[in-house]
Protein backbone atom coordinates (compact mmCIF):
# COMPACT_ATOMS: atom_id res chain seq x y z
CA UNK A 1 0.00 0.00 0.00
CA UNK A 2 1.31 3.45 -0.80
CA UNK A 3 1.87 6.07 1.85
CA UNK A 4 -0.59 8.55 0.32
CA UNK A 5 -4.37 8.45 0.33
CA UNK A 6 -6.11 7.09 -2.74
CA UNK A 7 -9.79 7.24 -3.60
CA UNK A 8 -10.07 3.44 -3.44
CA UNK A 9 -8.67 2.97 0.06
CA UNK A 10 -11.48 5.01 1.61
CA UNK A 11 -14.03 2.51 0.33
CA UNK A 12 -12.02 -0.72 0.11
CA UNK A 13 -9.96 -0.49 3.31
CA UNK A 14 -6.20 -0.48 3.62
CA UNK A 15 -3.29 -1.30 5.85
CA UNK A 16 -0.10 0.57 6.65
CA UNK A 17 3.15 -0.80 8.03
CA UNK A 18 4.99 0.82 10.92
CA UNK A 19 6.94 3.09 8.58
CA UNK A 20 4.09 3.95 6.19
CA UNK A 21 1.78 6.95 6.00
CA UNK A 22 2.51 10.56 5.10
CA UNK A 23 5.12 11.82 7.55
CA UNK A 24 5.68 15.43 8.60
CA UNK A 25 8.05 17.28 10.87
CA UNK A 26 6.02 19.63 13.06
CA UNK A 27 7.33 21.72 15.96
CA UNK A 28 10.24 19.35 16.62
CA UNK A 29 8.13 16.18 16.34
CA UNK A 30 7.60 13.47 13.71
CA UNK A 31 3.90 13.05 12.90
CA UNK A 32 2.62 10.35 10.53
CA UNK A 33 -0.92 10.32 9.15
CA UNK A 34 -2.36 6.82 9.57
CA UNK A 35 -6.03 7.75 8.96
CA UNK A 36 -6.54 11.04 7.13
CA UNK A 37 -9.51 13.21 6.23
CA UNK A 38 -9.68 11.69 2.75
CA UNK A 39 -10.04 8.22 4.25
CA UNK A 40 -13.13 9.05 6.34
CA UNK A 41 -14.70 12.06 4.68
CA UNK A 42 -13.25 14.04 7.59
CA UNK A 43 -15.30 12.15 10.21
CA UNK A 44 -12.19 11.09 12.15
CA UNK A 45 -8.46 10.63 11.80
CA UNK A 46 -5.40 9.24 13.54
CA UNK A 47 -1.72 10.17 13.68
CA UNK A 48 1.29 8.37 15.06
CA UNK A 49 3.57 10.91 16.73
CA UNK A 50 7.15 10.78 17.98
CA UNK A 51 7.77 13.45 20.62
CA UNK A 52 11.21 14.27 22.00
CA UNK A 53 11.54 15.07 25.71
CA UNK A 54 10.37 18.59 26.48
CA UNK A 55 8.60 19.09 23.13
CA UNK A 56 4.87 19.19 22.54
CA UNK A 57 1.97 21.16 21.20
CA UNK A 58 1.04 24.75 21.86
CA UNK A 59 -1.66 25.31 24.51
CA UNK A 60 -4.78 25.15 22.33
CA UNK A 61 -8.46 24.28 22.07
CA UNK A 62 -10.48 22.59 19.34
CA UNK A 63 -14.00 24.09 19.40
CA UNK A 64 -15.45 21.23 17.30
CA UNK A 65 -12.87 18.42 17.47
CA UNK A 66 -12.29 15.80 20.18
CA UNK A 67 -8.70 14.60 20.59
CA UNK A 68 -7.31 11.55 22.37
CA UNK A 69 -3.90 10.02 23.03
CA UNK A 70 -2.69 6.46 23.52
CA UNK A 71 0.98 6.10 24.52
CA UNK A 72 2.75 3.26 22.69
CA UNK A 73 6.20 3.82 24.22
CA UNK A 74 7.49 6.38 26.68
CA UNK A 75 6.02 9.08 28.89
CA UNK A 76 3.70 11.93 27.97
CA UNK A 77 2.35 14.68 30.19
CA UNK A 78 -1.10 15.79 29.05
CA UNK A 79 -2.77 18.90 30.41
CA UNK A 80 -6.52 19.16 29.86
CA UNK A 81 -8.30 22.12 31.43
CA UNK A 82 -6.91 22.40 34.97
CA UNK A 83 -5.79 18.75 35.14
CA UNK A 84 -2.34 17.28 34.65
CA UNK A 85 -2.30 13.66 33.47
CA UNK A 86 1.02 11.78 33.45
CA UNK A 87 0.85 8.93 30.96
CA UNK A 88 3.22 5.99 30.57
CA UNK A 89 3.23 3.15 28.04
CA UNK A 90 -0.36 1.96 27.61
CA UNK A 91 -1.78 5.19 29.10
CA UNK A 92 -4.73 7.00 27.54
CA UNK A 93 -6.04 10.57 27.79
CA UNK A 94 -9.02 12.32 26.25
CA UNK A 95 -9.28 16.02 25.42
CA UNK A 96 -12.91 16.89 24.69
CA UNK A 97 -13.77 19.60 22.20
CA UNK A 98 -14.02 23.02 23.79
CA UNK A 99 -11.52 22.24 26.60
CA UNK A 100 -8.00 23.74 26.33
CA UNK A 101 -5.18 21.19 26.34
CA UNK A 102 -1.56 20.46 25.47
CA UNK A 103 0.94 17.62 25.71
CA UNK A 104 4.67 17.37 26.39
CA UNK A 105 7.16 14.53 25.96
CA UNK A 106 8.06 13.70 29.56
CA UNK A 107 10.45 10.76 29.45
CA UNK A 108 14.18 10.46 29.20
CA UNK A 109 13.77 9.48 25.54
CA UNK A 110 11.25 10.12 22.75
CA UNK A 111 7.61 9.14 23.30
CA UNK A 112 5.61 7.37 20.58
CA UNK A 113 1.83 7.74 20.71
CA UNK A 114 -1.31 7.48 18.64
CA UNK A 115 -3.47 10.61 18.48
CA UNK A 116 -7.08 10.45 17.32
CA UNK A 117 -9.36 13.25 16.18
CA UNK A 118 -13.11 13.45 15.54
CA UNK A 119 -13.80 15.12 13.21
CA UNK A 120 -10.37 15.33 11.56
CA UNK A 121 -9.64 19.05 11.24
CA UNK A 122 -6.08 19.09 12.65
CA UNK A 123 -4.67 17.55 9.48
CA UNK A 124 -4.97 20.93 7.73
CA UNK A 125 -2.77 22.55 10.41
CA UNK A 126 -0.25 19.72 10.11
CA UNK A 127 -0.04 20.18 6.35
CA UNK A 128 0.28 24.00 6.52
CA UNK A 129 2.79 24.29 9.37
CA UNK A 130 4.65 20.99 9.08
CA UNK A 131 7.07 19.99 6.38
CA UNK A 132 7.22 16.60 4.67
CA UNK A 133 9.70 14.43 6.60
CA UNK A 134 12.44 13.15 4.29
CA UNK A 135 13.24 10.39 6.81
CA UNK A 136 11.26 8.58 9.54
CA UNK A 137 13.16 10.22 12.38
CA UNK A 138 12.87 13.26 14.60
CA UNK A 139 13.78 16.47 12.80
CA UNK A 140 17.06 18.20 13.48
CA UNK A 141 16.89 20.82 16.24
CA UNK A 142 15.24 24.08 15.20
CA UNK A 143 17.58 26.84 14.21
CA UNK A 144 16.35 30.05 15.78
CA UNK A 145 13.11 30.56 17.67
CA UNK A 146 10.04 28.34 17.23
CA UNK A 147 7.27 29.66 14.97
CA UNK A 148 5.63 32.77 16.43
CA UNK A 149 2.15 32.39 17.89
CA UNK A 150 1.06 35.23 15.61
CA UNK A 151 1.92 33.00 12.64
CA UNK A 152 0.34 29.83 14.08
CA UNK A 153 -2.93 31.42 15.28
CA UNK A 154 -4.50 32.17 11.87
CA UNK A 155 -3.42 28.77 10.50
CA UNK A 156 -4.98 27.10 13.54
CA UNK A 157 -8.17 29.13 13.10
CA UNK A 158 -8.49 27.97 9.47
CA UNK A 159 -8.15 24.37 10.66
CA UNK A 160 -10.50 24.19 13.63
CA UNK A 161 -8.00 25.06 16.37
CA UNK A 162 -7.52 28.12 18.58
CA UNK A 163 -3.87 28.57 19.64
CA UNK A 164 -3.85 29.95 23.18
CA UNK A 165 -0.17 29.89 24.14
CA UNK A 166 3.26 28.51 23.42
CA UNK A 167 4.31 24.87 23.74
CA UNK A 168 4.86 23.76 27.31
CA UNK A 169 2.68 23.67 30.39
CA UNK A 170 -0.43 25.88 30.38
CA UNK A 171 0.29 29.52 31.20
CA UNK A 172 -1.07 29.19 34.77
CA UNK A 173 1.38 26.35 35.64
Amino acid sequence: MTATATADRATLGYSLAHDEGEAFWLLGMLQTVKVGRADTGGAFGMLEILVPPGHGSPWHVHPEEDEWFYVLDGNLTFYVGDRRLDLTTGGFAFGPKGVPHTFIGAGPGPTRALVGFAPMQFEGFLREVGQPAPVRALPPPLEGPPPALERLAPIGQRNGMVVLGPPGPPPAR
